[in-house]
């Protein structure tokens, strides 16, 4: 049965019924099929996508997020494609559109996040278990608001230049849903240098830079009011199914 579906960039696509062939562009996206239970659907994946690692192994891989190798998309005659705007590059989607429809996340917060799974598992054929999933990750997130975390932060993504998640991006919102404040009100991802007020938390990303113990002791010659610690990327920017598991984590990583 022939049915329209409208992606996050308010785009249209048409499907012949559920899809059976599944390329998945990002890994936060493809962690979240496999969490559906989508094992037979998923063909093709990123080198990016890591998890599960069963699937890594496994499945067919298509390039990189931002390199897609559109012939080999192509080989494996795709009846979805499911790729996300930041992620993804349009020279690519373009091409890929060509193939099979495209289905593209546009993902700034917390909320857009739950939007992305529930609209997944509606058009992947597993509604109850995506509207199950993305439930309890608002359960999760719900606990928040009764007992907040405190603090203002600095969320590092990059060294040298010294990029840092700002506003409209998802990590900024994940983390001031717990009740943290970012010092950064530049949106995106800004260069920063210095700013007269002094965030209680640096925060160093395992990714896309992987930041280590000895960038610590750098940061504390420019931040030396500050608590510096290093923090799980896939945690606070993986919107995908992978949130379940982030507010424990973050409750514990802030009572440190």
């Amino acid at each position: 049965m022939r049915q329209l579906f409208t992606d996050q960039m308010n785009r249209t696509i048409r499907l012949e019924g559920i899809p059976r062939r599944i390329v998945s562009l990002v890994p936060s996206q493809t962690e979240l099929l496999f969490d559906l239970g989508l094992e037979n659907e998923v063909l093709g994946i990123t080198k990016f996508c890591i998890y599960p690692d069963a699937w890594f192994r496994s499945k067919t891989r298509v390039g990189g997020t931002k390199h897609i190798d559109i012939e080999k998309v192509k080989s494996l005659s795709p009846d979805l494609i499911i790729g996300n705007k930041e992620e993804n590059t349009k020279q690519d989607i373009d091409a890929l559109e060509k193939i099979a429809p495209v289905w593209m996340s546009d993902i700034y917060t917390v909320e857009g996040a739950l939007s992305m799974i529930r609209s997944i598992g509606e058009i992947c054929g597993t509604a109850e278990k995506s509207r199950s999933l993305a439930e309890n990750i608002k359960l999760e997130f719900d606990q928040f608001k009764q007992n907040p975390l405190s603090g203002s932060f600095l969320y590092f993504i990059w060294k040298d230049p010294n990029y840092v998640a700002g506003t409209k991006t998802f990590i900024s919102d994940l983390l001031e849903s717990t009740g943290l404040r970012n010092l950064c009100r530049i949106e995106r991802y800004p260069e920063w240098n210095a700013s007269d007020e002094v965030p209680d938390h640096i925060l160093l990303s395992s990714e896309p830079y992987p930041f280590k113990l000895e960038h610590i002791e750098e940061m504390r010659n420019r931040y030396p009011n500050s608590k510096i610690s290093l923090i799980d990327g896939e945690m606070c920017s993986w919107y995908g199914s992978r949130m379940q598991l982030a507010p424990k984590y973050l409750s514990a990583f802030f009572e440190k």
